[in-house]
């Protein structure tokens, strides 16, 4: 099984959206896969453990078709640099923070999640801003879910 972390700050506005997004993209495009992955997210604070995503995040998302009603806040604890293979930091800022505590057994090697299509560019924290940050967030959530997903048809077809 393939297991997946995204990770922000607080775990209610970018980390979520982007566990929501890839899930409704997968159980639209590729249901199959949805047993052979573990999706989940968290912050690197523990500021909203517990809370639902951010109201505004859950409204531009909702307007996208992807309901992150159900998730919860949590944070990143040890264990999940055992359980999941890959570890999405959302920007600079919470994959230095994730480096930093990564134990040293940890197979699992945090990245940026834009990384993955485009080199170090990082998804900004709609938190303080306008609605129209909340928008951005998620079309740089659906690009960076268009290069996971490609990675992903790799790695399934090698599995």
């Amino acid at each position: 099984m393939h297991r997946i972390l995204f990770v922000c700050m607080g775990n209610i506005c970018r980390s979520p959206a982007a566990e929501g997004m890839l899930r409704a993209r997968l159980m639209r495009d590729a249901p199959h896969w949805l047993d052979q992955l573990e999706i989940d997210s968290a912050g690197t604070h523990g500021y909203h453990v517990g809370r639902a995503p951010d109201p505004r995040m859950q409204q531009a998302a909702g307007a996208r078709g992807i309901d992150l009603g159900a998730l919860r806040a949590r944070v990143v604890v040890p264990e999940d640099f055992q359980r999941f293979s890959q570890i999405l930091a959302m920007d600079e800022a919470n994959l230095v923070h994730l480096l930093a505590m990564r134990p040293a057994s940890s197979a699992a090697v945090p990245t940026l999640f834009l990384g993955l299509g485009a080199a170090g560019r990082s998804v900004p924290d709609p938190y303080y801003g306008g609605d129209q940050g909340f928008e951005r967030v998620l079309d740089l959530l659906d690009e960076g879910c268009d290069a996971l997903i490609a990675h992903l048809h790799l790695l399934m077809a090698t599995a």
